[in-house]
Formats: structure tokens, sequence, C-alpha cells
């Protein structure tokens, strides 16, 4: 019994640093929802699941909950296509590969918050640099607002998203693409296979689980991303590019309901919760099979 409990005290340190990391501010964040709460952060009077009936109510946190699902699956599975054939051609051996790998993966580099404000810069109505790109090749007569509708807010910052998550996602597939053997291939070109039937039958099934790491944690990430959406144009025009992270951080600085924000907080958790295990519970059932 005294060697079977060994693992457990081994891993006892880590255990209370999590819990006292993760578990107790989010007994503190349930207590905040469940309970009225002023700008201050002091509790008051207990009023249950409240906030909860009041946010589900609120037309405008049904529209950022939406808006939030799409944005996640446009940036994630926007990035995933983009990156797989960016990771092929950089696995490939080519004069100055590793100068391509490094630009490649230099935006990684940088803040978050500066690439969305030099976006902003960059999409500026006036004196943008892609309203002048597009009048210089003849494309279009008249600046275009971008950032000043949502018909056009909401695609541009899609975009973003998936730019600054390739870096990410290209180095986890590299590192997928390098462990496959390469006597697999040399063997499929001998028995006649062209590349895109090495890329179906070898390729693919070999760097599923790199897709599904960068699956699971591009949307955490992305779910979560503040900058772009912030940096660029606030939530608006008029709310109409809010997502719930935007939507949170409205409500607890700019409305003081904190307790409204709590309980957002706890619905973006549980939303990522369900998510996680129902993919992880998905994908380990493939395999099996």
């Amino acid at each position: 019994m005294q060697r079977a409990s060994v693992p457990y005290f081994l891993i006892l340190p880590s255990f209370l640093l999590a819990a006292a990391i993760i578990l107790w501010p989010l007994k503190e964040i349930v207590s905040l929802s469940l309970h009225d709460v002023n700008r201050f952060g002091m509790l008051k009077d207990f009023i249950g699941l409240e906030h909860y009936r009041s946010l589900f109510a609120n037309p405008d946190f049904i529209a950022a909950t939406w808006r939030t699902l799409f944005w996640t699956a446009a940036v994630v599975i926007g990035t995933l296509i983009v990156s797989v054939p960016i990771a092929l051609i950089l696995n490939e051996d080519f004069y100055g590969r590793g100068i391509a790998r490094i630009l490649i993966m230099l935006p990684w580099a940088i803040s978050l918050t500066m690439t969305a404000i030099v976006w902003r810069w960059a999409l500026n109505g006036e004196s943008g640099m892609l309203n002048s790109a597009l009048r210089d090749l003849g494309i279009i007569n008249t600046n275009i607002q971008w950032l000043a509708e949502a018909s056009t807010a909401f695609p541009m910052q899609i975009l973003i998203g998936i730019l600054v998550s390739v870096p990410f996602t290209v180095t986890i597939f590299l590192g997928g693409l390098s462990s496959v053997p390469e006597d697999l291939y040399e063997a499929a070109a001998t028995e006649g296979a062209g590349r895109w039937d090495q890329f179906r039958l070898i390729t693919l099934p070999l760097l599923k689980p790199f897709i599904n790491i960068a699956f699971v944690l591009n949307t955490i990430y992305v779910f979560n991303s503040f900058p772009i959406i912030w940096a660029t144009t606030q939530g608006g025009p008029a709310n109409s590019t809010d997502i719930l992270v935007t939507y949170l951080y409205k409500t607890a600085f700019r409305m003081g309901r904190l307790g409204e924000a709590a309980a957002v907080s706890l619905i973006m958790f549980a939303i990522l919760i369900i998510f996680t295990i129902l993919y992880v519970r998905l994908a380990m059932r493939e395999e099996k099979q």
C-alpha cells in the first residue's frame, strides 16, 4: 500500500497549487454570480440564479453567445485549413527553409494587442494601408469603412484571428510531420502512390493526433481571445462585433454589474468544459476504432 500511495504523494504538491490557482478563484466567482454585488465587489443579498435569468433574457447576451460560437468555429477551422499546406511546404527540403520557418513563426513572438492595433491602422477607412493598396490597384474607387460596419468589421476580425493563429498551429503540425517516417513515403512511391494519395493515406492519418491537439488548444485560445475584437472595434459598431469576452468586460467594468459578469464567465467556462470533454471523448473513440 505504501508503494501504491507514492504517486499520489508525488502529485499532491502540484494538485494543491492547481487548487489554489484555479479552484479558489472559481469558488469566488460562483459566489459573486449568486449574490447581489456592488461596484466595489462587496457581496450583498443572496439572489440565487437571478443573474443567469437576466442574462438569458438579454438579447445582447444571446447575440454575443452565437457570435462567439461562429467566431470560434470560423477562426479555428480557417486556421487548420491554412496551416496544413503551409506546414507541408515548410516540411519539404528546399534552400532557405530555415529562413522561411522563422518568417512564418515570427508573428507568434509579437504581442497580439500590438498586432491588432497595427491592423486597426491598416483598416482605417480614410488613411488605411488596405484602402490605399486597393485604390492603387484599381480595385476600388472610394474608401471602404472596414471597421465602421458589422458586415465588413467582423469578417476582417475573423481574418486577423486566422492570421495570428497560423504560426502556433504550423509549429504543432511541423512537430507532427517530423515524426512521420520517410520510409513510408518511399514505400508508397514504389507502389505507385502519388502525392495526393500519400497525403490522404499516410500524412493525414498520422497527423490526426496533432490536428486534434491544435483544434482543442486553438478553440480554447480563440474562444477567450480579447485583444483582436477590443483593439479594433471594442465590440462596435452598436455591439455588433461583441463576443462573450468583450461583453463580459463591458458588463463588469463599464456598467459595474460584477454579479452578471461573474455569471458570464461561468457560462463561458461551462461551454469550454463541455466542448473539451465531448471532443476528447469523440477523438478517443475514433482512435479505438
